[in-house]
Parts: structure tokens; C-alpha cells; sequence
């Protein structure tokens, strides 16, 4: 299963960004788009995998510059998917590297 799943079903364009919640909710979304198209199986050389580090890298980190954004205007919704992204995030690289150290 791609740990990165639940995000692709979001249409971030019906979501529409009233409130600089909805603004950083629709953000949040979109980084959940691209990384649902990552595909962690198919990572075969070193340089691929730098390259799925680098990206889940740059995504953790936009999603800390979200929360800080809009640190004011943080809702129960912002915290809980930019929280559910981290934790992906995080067993996506889990996933990687232990997959890839067990095929060295």
C-alpha cells in the first residue's frame, strides 16, 4: 500500500481557500497530490533514492513552513493533515531506507 494513498482522492480544487485556514488546508493538500504519486517500489539505484529523500525532504519541510505561515490561523483540520503528512513522511522514508539498505 503507498503510504501516500489517502492524499491522492483529494481534489484540492473544489477545495476553495476563504480563510487562511482553507488556504493552508488547500496547500497542504497539494503536497499530498504530489506525493501520492511517488512510488517508493520502484526506486532501483542510489541516485533514485537521493532523489525520493530530496522530495520527501522539500515536502517536510513545506509543510513546516505552512504551520509557521499560518501559526494564527491554525485550525484542528491544518494540524491534523499536516500532521498525517509528516507521519507519511515519515514511513515513506522508513520504507525507503529500510528498503533499500535490505537490498545492498
Amino acid at each position: 500500500m503507498d503510504v501516500f494513498s489517502a492524499f491522492s482522492s483529494i481534489n484540492s480544487h473544489s477545495v476553495r481557500s476563504g480563510t487562511p485556514a482553507e488556504t493552508a488546508v488547500k496547500r497542504l493538500n497539494g503536497i499530498g497530490e504530489v506525493l501520492s504519486g511517488l512510488d517508493i517500489a520502484a526506486v532501483r539505484s542510489e541516485d533514485e533514492m537521493a532523489r525520493m529523500l530530496w522530495t520527501l525532504e522539500t515536502a517536510d519541510k513545506c509543510i513546516r513552513m505552512i504551520l509557521a505561515e499560518f501559526r494564527t490561523e491554525r485550525t484542528t483540520e491544518v494540524v491534523r493533515r499536516a500532521k498525517n503528512l509528516i507521519e507519511s513522511i515519515d514511513r515513506a522514508r522508513d520504507e525507503l531506507t529500510g528498503c533499500c539498505a535490505a537490498k545492498s
